[in-house]
């Protein structure tokens, strides 16, 4: 049973607390994707120098990575299990393709992991394994990673990156939810999808030299280095949208899938 691989703009921590058209594309998809039997999370907000690190924790915490929020987002948990055996499988995955990686077991889910998971698996009964971003990195070392863990979804694993497609922190529009995206922002992110359909992952690598905007669009990469994590996984599959919508106007939330 072969799942897609996914590519999530987790936007703001307080999603969590609110309905929106972006957490019901999420809920639309996992109802039309079979129910996976684990899943693995490259999150934005995971970054760690040395060996790649993959949690091989039983319990993963919840973990409140943020502040200045209303106070019963700090109140969610969500409780979904770990699972050694499969953290110990993706290390051999990662070291068989010339990766350094390494258990960790003591790290939980930051919100990048557990937010849109709230919305894909909201029972909190599917394995979660996270996995960080190394440092350092280059876009064809994640994708390399994702590369790597591929054939997993054959088993019904999902795999997926949690970033944004657009994010700069400084610039967005913060007491205007739903002003509209800036010209160049609206770019950027058109030029990725652009390149995503037509299967040009040279063109992708390359996107700080080659995307209209990037720097301003990303002054720095974790938020899109995920995606490199999920077209790796992709495994030659074409990207399909899950969601196009920005909120605060530059803020994307901007979500792909890879296969059916």
């Amino acid at each position: 049973m072969k799942v897609p691989a996914l590519f999530v703009s987790h936007g703001a921590p307080d999603l969590a607390l609110r309905e929106t058209a972006w957490g019901a594309a999420l809920r639309e998809f996992a109802a039309g994707t079979p129910r996976p039997t684990a899943a693995v999370v490259v999150s934005a907000h995971w970054e760690a120098w040395g060996p790649v690190l993959v949690t091989s924790t039983k319990s993963p915490e919840t973990i409140h990575d943020f502040a200045g929020f209303p106070a019963p987002l700090y109140e969610i948990e969500y409780p979904a299990p770990g699972e050694p055996a499969l953290a110990a499988r993706i290390v051999g995955l990662l070291r068989d393709a010339g990766i350094a990686a390494e258990t960790d077991p003591r790290r939980g889910l930051d919100h990048g992991a557990w937010v849109p998971l709230r919305l894909l698996a909201p029972e909190a009964d599917v394995p979660i394994v996270a996995v960080s971003l190394p440092q350092p990195r280059t876009p064809a070392s994640v994708l390399a990673a994702g590369r790597a863990l591929a054939p997993l979804r054959d088993e019904g694993i999902l795999l997926f990156g949690s970033g944004g497609m657009v994010h700069n922190l400084r610039l967005l529009e913060w007491e205007e939810r739903d002003a509209p995206p800036p010209g160049w922002a609206a770019e950027f992110e058109a030029w990725v999808r652009g390149r995503l359909g037509a299967g040009d992952t040279e063109a992708l690598l390359g996107y700080r030299e080659k995307a209209p905007h990037a720097p301003r669009a990303h002054p720095t990469t974790e938020h899109f280095d995920p995606i490199f994590f999920a077209l790796g996984a992709a495994d030659g599959d074409r990207a399909r949208s899950v969601f196009e919508g920005f909120e605060m106007g530059s803020l994307s939330l901007g979500s792909v899938a890879f296969g059916r």
